[in-house]
């Protein structure tokens, strides 16, 4: 996973349907470095949130009611993703969300993904560390994670970390 450019990103979902974004984070990353950041609370499509939901993320209706929908904010993010590979922890999730909001919106769906998830698993034997989660993964290698969950944070801790997998 040699990466120099690339874009983090992360989701949060109010209920388990994958169109149910409510928050988006996303780091951009140029030879190596961080250069921007993204956030948004988005209005969920459908439109209500489960408990277990709520216990992960902490957001909850007062918090995007007035928010944004996805097909909103992924159109004005589009000009700033275009062309850049975006890398998620355990991107199946990520991926499958923002596939399925786009298909909602009728927005084009990107295509280009790769996984912390899957290069940590490839890149660290078990005995090493056996749980390769993001909140593991950044204790393993000294990442600062302080609002894990929150959308950019777990995205700026994936783009930490796809840095440094990308050196392994």
């Amino acid at each position: 996973m040699a990466l120099d450019n690339f874009i983090a990103i992360d989701v949060e979902t109010a209920n388990f349907e994958p169109t149910s974004i409510c928050s988006i984070g996303a780091v951009k990353v140029e030879n190596g470095v961080i250069v921007d950041r993204r956030y948004s609370l988005i209005c969920p499509e459908p439109n209500y949130y489960t408990w277990r939901c709520r216990a992960v993320h902490g957001l909850s209706d007062e918090d995007t009611f007035d928010a944004p929908s996805f097909g909103t904010v992924w159109s004005e993010w589009q000009p700033w993703l275009e062309g850049y590979r975006l890398i998620a922890h355990n991107a199946a999730f990520d991926s499958k969300c923002i596939r399925s909001a786009c298909r909602v919106y009728g927005l084009d769906e990107p295509c280009d993904w790769g996984c912390t998830l899957r290069a940590a698993r490839a890149k660290i034997p078990r005995y090493v560390l056996p749980s390769k989660s993001l909140d593991s993964l950044c204790d393993f290698f000294a990442i600062r994670l302080d609002n894990h969950h929150n959308a950019l944070a777990d995205a700026e801790a994936c783009a930490k970390l796809a840095v440094i997998l990308s050196d392994l």
